[in-house]
């Protein structure tokens, strides 16, 4: 095992860290520490917990590929796949739950919030599963796993720049995506740097982070995407 010399990917983990904890932590953590914050389902609190310990186990991992400790990155790799599992079952029972509770509310069931979490699910599931395919693959393995994080980030990036800026849209797509879009730049650039080329699973994360933000404004409150949310939102039931 090597002195720890942190790599790139150990700096982007910590800057996605940063975003998760600091936006979760003014928008929920401070106000809860105050007693000011309403009462949350459990599953919230639960999604709390899960979604919190795989962030540090993220930054955990490229922390121990800094020092070179393989094995160790590799045992704790195999609980990373159970782990990624919860991240995926609770992450879309609480997207769902949430949304289905602002439709019942009155709201357009094709929200900007049902939008990014059916993509993140999605997002998250295919690029992680091209992560661990590619696990003997260290280029490729190493450079998914931060592209499958772009999709999930974007409830602590929101919560990060609309508090951070006193702006009243909950969800700030301009600063949002040019957060998404900056770290998915950054891993092509890095990667062009170090191999002197772009493998095309880097341009596969990277369009798809890219597109997302490109087509969100002209999907989310359209015809067709709502009656998507009715059809999906109608089968979530939280009692």
């Amino acid at each position: 095992m090597r002195r720890f010399k942190p790599s790139f990917f150990f700096w982007l983990a910590l800057a996605m860290c940063f975003f998760v904890i600091a936006g979760f932590g003014i928008h929920s953590g401070l106000p809860a520490l105050q007693g000011n914050f309403p009462p949350a389902p459990p599953i919230v609190h639960i999604h709390a917990v899960v979604f919190g310990t795989w962030m540090l186990l993220l930054l955990a991992q490229t922390g121990l590929a800094s020092t070179g400790n393989v094995k160790l990155h590799r045992s704790l790799g195999t609980w990373g796949i159970a782990h990624a599992t919860a991240i995926l079952l609770i992450g879309l029972a609480t997207q769902l739950i949430a949304s289905r509770a602002g439709m019942d509310a009155g709201r357009d069931p094709g929200t900007d919030g049902l939008y990014l979490g059916i993509l993140a699910v999605i997002g998250f599931a295919i690029m992680f599963t091209l992560a661990i395919r590619n696990v003997k693959r260290p280029q490729i393995h190493k450079r998914m796993m931060m592209f499958a994080m772009l999709p999930v980030l974007p409830p602590g990036v929101n919560r990060f720049w609309s508090n951070a800026l006193g702006l009243d849209d909950p969800i700030p797509t301009f600063w949002l995506y040019l957060t998404l879009w900056g770290m998915a730049a950054a891993i092509l650039w890095q990667e062009r740097r170090e191999t002197g080329g772009i493998s095309r699973y880097s341009l596969f994360g990277a369009a798809w982070i890219f597109v997302e933000g490109a087509i969100h404004e002209a999907v989310v409150g359209s015809p067709w995407f709502n009656e998507v949310g009715r059809i999906v939102l109608g089968l979530a039931v939280y009692r």
